[in-house]
């Protein structure tokens, strides 16, 4: 332990220091909780010079309450006694340990509060890993230890207790159970039978759970991918800890965690971090990838991981497990895009570069109370940076602002008459709930197209769709099509990153931030007759937990009786202009409505593309239709001229590309 503590030191002197802080803050009685994995982090801190008040709530938050009882830091504790030898470390932890078993009893007084369940089943793990590292100090003493196996065996009986139908599809069934399965381990060292009896019984909901939770894309039912990689974190602990112990784990768990991992993957960005949609906070998901590429002695996870070993996994896995994990050879995923249909994500990928382009497009179900109203919702990377951004979760606590980050005001979508199509009863509860559905993707070398709609509006008669094309490697349309009889007022958002600002002039805007910048512009028959109007909006942006800043954001409004539509064109100054054009019958000799097709023609530095789409079925009996040069039988059709023939030269490439839905 010595040797892979020095080790550790040596090699990850930010996140020890930062262990070793949080450990000498706690030696003064004096707590935080800005760790990468405190679920909830916040900017409270608590101060004692007598006792602890286990339940003290300085924010008017029960988050702070949870989290504060899930004693994270004590394994900072122990990192930081073995990483510089102070025995002040392990004393700390020995005492804090001790005071909390004798003075926070499992009583009715304390169930709701430090001893919710899923709190004892952070302890699980929090606990085991922490006394591992003091277990040689004088410190842990036969008193100490004796508290602790006690205080074990309460934990894995409550735990047992605790377990119902609900944990089967909670993510806190996966936590509980991953505690449940460590105090197992633990309780085996000095009470072989019932340690085997708590990890078998831990290990049996995990498989259950695991089967119900995870969709068959890979992706966690409820639509939050931090606590996705939560639940994938805690298996993958319970497995590589089975493993170590020679205990059996059923193959539906390992089935379950390699496709989740692979899922994860494909949503990566392209600087390592998880989109923040619903409950998630913006975070490196590098260590769940470690861990699964060690585990499954899989090149690509290590590809996706960055390959380097992370602090955490590093203490967890030890010497040995460093050695391995490093022996492995990267492997480039054999994918760019994905679509994760059965989950309602799709992602539009340029490279796996850090500068590469990501598009990521929800149509999906809400999940559960993690999920937030973000049906239609587009995040955008370009060169590796942040354009189109979710808001994030801010908070839990309606007071503090909860349904602002929730509602679909906060992300990339439309709303009608200004009612949400999702509606939030409570935190965790919703009024009003919005099917997903139409949801399609074809990938070519060349282009990609994904849409998906909702009926969180069919009681007003109005659906709504949205498509988008991918013109590779950077130009990106939006198409939204809003279904529907009477007149009703549109308004679609777009948020941009709080790194940079935006310009709007006209029916265009520029992002700018300090790496370059992006263009966007907007195209509908109610701009040009003046019944709509873009404007910038207050917005917020949320990466953790109790922390926000403003950010820039465009409304767009329009007034519409019927259908209506609007065009979103975006690229990092590839398009040089952007038009609509008519679109016409080849065999008829008409000219349609918008309401039945319209093309844009985008001019760039490369060619130019016609974009035909048909919001109607228009070629009947028999026929074609026609926009720009660009003729074909589409719902959505590409022709890409070369700027050769645009300058009048011989043509090189003239490509007609069609698509069925």
């Amino acid at each position: 332990m010595k040797e892979l503590a020095e080790s550790i030191f040596k090699r990850f002197p930010g996140e020890a220091q930062h262990a070793i802080c949080t450990a000498a803050q706690a030696v003064k009685r004096y707590f935080t909780f800005t760790n990468k994995w405190d679920l909830e982090q916040s900017p409270y801190a608590l101060g004692f010079e007598g006792e602890i008040a286990w339940e003290e709530n300085p924010g008017n938050d029960p988050e702070f309450v949870w989290q504060f009882n899930r004693h994270r830091f004590f394994m900072c504790l122990g990192q930081a006694y073995q990483m510089t030898g102070e025995e002040r470390y392990a004393a700390c932890l020995a005492e804090l340990l001790t005071d909390w078993i004798k003075r926070v009893p499992l009583t009715a007084e304390h169930e709701n509060k430090a001893w919710r369940s899923l709190e004892a089943g952070f302890r699980g793990e929090y606990w085991t890993k922490a006394v591992s590292y003091i277990k040689d100090s004088p410190a842990f003493t036969h008193e100490v230890r004796r508290l602790y196996e006690s205080s074990l065996l309460t934990h894995a009986g409550y735990l047992e207790k605790k377990h119902s139908q609900y944990k089967y599809i909670s993510n806190w069934g996966v936590i509980e159970n991953h505690g449940l399965f460590e105090i197992g381990a633990e309780i085996r060292k000095f009470d072989r039978e019932k340690g085997e009896y708590y990890c078998n019984l831990a290990l049996e909901h995990l498989d259950q759970a695991v089967k119900i939770q995870f969709m068959r894309d890979g992706v966690h039912w409820e639509q939050s991918p931090m606590y996705h990689c939560e639940v994938v974190r805690c298996l993958l602990d319970v497995m590589i800890l089975a493993k170590r112990e020679g205990i059996f784990v059923p193959g539906g768990i390992k089935e379950g965690v390699e496709k989740a991992l692979y899922a994860m993957a494909a949503w990566k960005k392209p600087d390592g971090h998880m989109f923040m949609g619903g409950d998630s906070d913006d975070l490196d998901m590098a260590e769940c990838f470690v861990l699964g590429a060690y585990y499954f002695k899989d090149g690509v996870l290590k590809f996706a991981a960055g390959g380097e070993m992370e602090y955490e996994a590093a203490f967890f896995l030890g010497l040995e497990g460093i050695r391995t994990y490093e022996g492995l050879e990267r492997k480039e995923p054999g994918f760019l895009s994905k679509a994760l249909a059965d989950s309602g994500h799709f992602y539009l990928r340029s490279g796996w570069d850090e500068k590469a382009n990501l598009l990521h497009f929800s149509c999906g179900t809400l999940g559960a109370g993690h999920g937030h109203s973000d049906k239609l919702h587009v995040d955008l990377v370009l060169g590796g940076r942040d354009i189109l951004v979710d808001a994030g979760r801010y908070t839990y606590t309606m007071e503090g602002g909860r349904a602002r980050f929730k509602d679909p005001t906060a992300h990339n979508t439309s709303i009608l008459d200004g009612e949400f199509f999702t509606v939030c009863k409570d935190s965790w509860e919703c009024s009003k709930l919005s099917q997903p559905g139409n949801t399609a993707f074809y990938f070519t070398d060349q282009y990609e197209y994904v849409q998906g709609g909702h009926l969180g509006y069919m009681d007003k008669g109005v659906f709504f769709n949205r498509r988008i094309i991918h013109i590779k490697p950077d130009i990106y349309v939006i198409a939204d099509e809003m279904y529907g009889a009477g007149r009703h007022c549109y308004e679609t958002f777009f948020h941009f990153s709080e790194k940079g600002k935006i310009n709007l002039q006209g029916s265009t805007a520029k992002y700018r931030d300090s790496q370059g910048e992006a263009d966007i512009f907007f195209l509908s028959e109610k701009l040009s007759r003046g019944t709509a109007r873009i404007e910038n909006v207050k917005s917020e942006i949320s990466r953790h937990y109790n922390n926000k800043s403003g950010n820039s954001c465009l409304s767009v409004r329009q007034e519409g009786e019927g259908f209506t539509s609007i065009f979103t064109v975006l690229s990092p100054g590839s398009v040089e202009s952007c038009e609509k054009i008519p679109v016409s019958s080849a065999l008829k000799g008409i000219t349609y409505e918008p309401k039945q097709a319209e093309a844009l023609r985008l001019l760039t530095k490369q060619g130019e593309y016609i974009l035909i789409l048909c919001h109607e079925e228009v070629n009947s009996p028999t026929d074609l239709v026609c926009a720009g040069g660009c003729t074909g039988f589409p719902l959505c059709g590409l022709l890409l001229i070369p700027s050769t023939e645009r300058a009048g030269l011989l043509p090189t490439l003239r490509q007609n590309l069609s698509l069925y839905s």
